[in-house]
């Protein structure tokens, strides 16, 4: 992705993927976002987000298609959980960034079971 212009101001991908990255996080039944093999030692040194799993496209008229990978927490009704990642997402991308989302995936790719 290229920087975002919106009104005038460039925004860098990875405060996109910085913002989707935590509004996807803080749904509930969310694991994690991206792979948990890898995310997992990731952030427990990182001390940002892994925005790992996370593409955001630019489209020609400057609207967002993102894309984000999850693994969620079994018992989760998971058409219900895919919902509300994305408007979680598009709140917070249209909120705090200013521009429009065209379209959000959401792709379930593991469940894991609490301990």
């Amino acid at each position: 992705m290229s920087d975002l212009n919106v009104d005038g101001m460039a925004i860098a991908p990875s405060v996109v993927e910085t913002i989707v990255s935590i509004a996807a996080k803080e749904v509930e039944g969310v694991a994690c976002i991206g792979s948990s093999a890898v995310g997992g030692l990731r952030s427990m040194f990182a001390s940002k987000p892994s925005t790992q799993g996370i593409e955001v496209e630019v489209g020609e008229d400057e609207s967002l298609h993102i894309t984000v990978r999850i693994e969620v927490y079994y018992g989760h009704v998971l058409p219900d959980l895919a919902v509300k990642v994305r408007e979680s997402i598009a709140d917070a991308v249209n909120g705090q960034v200013g521009a429009s989302v065209s379209a959000i995936d959401v792709y379930i790719d593991g469940i894991q079971f609490a301990n």
